[in-house]
């Protein structure tokens, strides 16, 4: 078989899909690159890779997208580490910044804005970089490793996961595994075993990710508490009422 080559996202979230494509024994010939969602989506546009883990709110840019696994990043109830944190209450904000990181969580603010809080901020995204350190702003989307530490920063937290729940009683989908391109059979059956071995194995993470878990974390009350990896019937009618709302911004 051909060389794979798969992106996923670097965080903490996705740790027990990188754990069992690299400990599970199931995968050969594949290079495995980690890097922030928005990343992932664009090696996957621009044919860098053959498969990988797309922030759901990149769909839509991508030509002829294929669903390649019923695994993926979700939430059923708060997902702690997606959050729009702000120094004065929803109805105050008057702009929010937008982290980098991730266009799901930026877009999904502004759905939550204009059908479910009601506000209207200016948006202002930031360059690479900005929302690990963000003195000097009022409310900010900030995603990923770095919202346990900004989370303590701000009196009021909106966990965005949390609001969409709210809003539609259906689960979030932040991200799905996919392909511009038809992979071997044998190797898609080999690689969703792969991310299962490394969901029914989460409890080895913490030691073999020992130098990257966010200080002070409880790694497996995460993962059991605030992220859901199986993409279910719930689950993706929740992605495709997100992608309805989309294309009303």
């Amino acid at each position: 078989m051909d060389l794979i080559k798969i992106s996923a996202v670097s965080y903490l979230n996705t740790f027990p899909f990188v754990f069992g494509i690299k400990t599970s024994g199931e995968l050969e010939d594949v290079e495995l690159d980690l890097d922030i969602p928005s990343m992932c989506a664009a090696k996957l546009k621009a044919g860098l890779v053959d498969l990988a883990l797309v922030p759901v709110g990149a769909i839509p840019e991508l030509s002829q997208p294929l669903l390649i696994s019923d695994f993926c990043i979700g939430a059923v109830r708060e997902v702690r580490t997606v959050i729009l944190a702000s120094q004065v209450p929803l109805n105050k904000i008057r702009e929010i910044a937008l982290d980098y990181d991730s266009l799901t969580s930026a877009l999904l603010a502004k759905v939550l804005a204009k059908h479910f809080w009601k506000i209207n901020p200016r948006w202002n995204p930031l360059k690479q970089g900005v929302a690990e350190n963000p003195s000097g702003i009022d409310s900010l989307v900030v995603i990923g490793d770095k919202t346990f530490e900004i989370a303590k920063q701000y009196p009021y937290i909106y966990d965005l996961a949390e609001e969409w729940i709210t809003f539609t009683s259906l689960p979030f989908v932040f991200a799905v595994w996919m392909s511009l391109r038809s992979l071997p059979e044998g190797f898609l059956a080999k690689f969703n075993l792969a991310l299962s071995y490394g969901i029914e194995h989460k409890e080895e993470i913490p030691d073999f990710f020992r130098n990257r878990i966010p200080a002070g974390i409880d790694v497996m009350s995460y993962f059991d508490e605030n992220i859901s990896f199986v993409l279910d019937a719930k689950k993706r009618k929740g992605m495709n009422l997100y992608l309805n709302y989309l294309r009303e911004l």
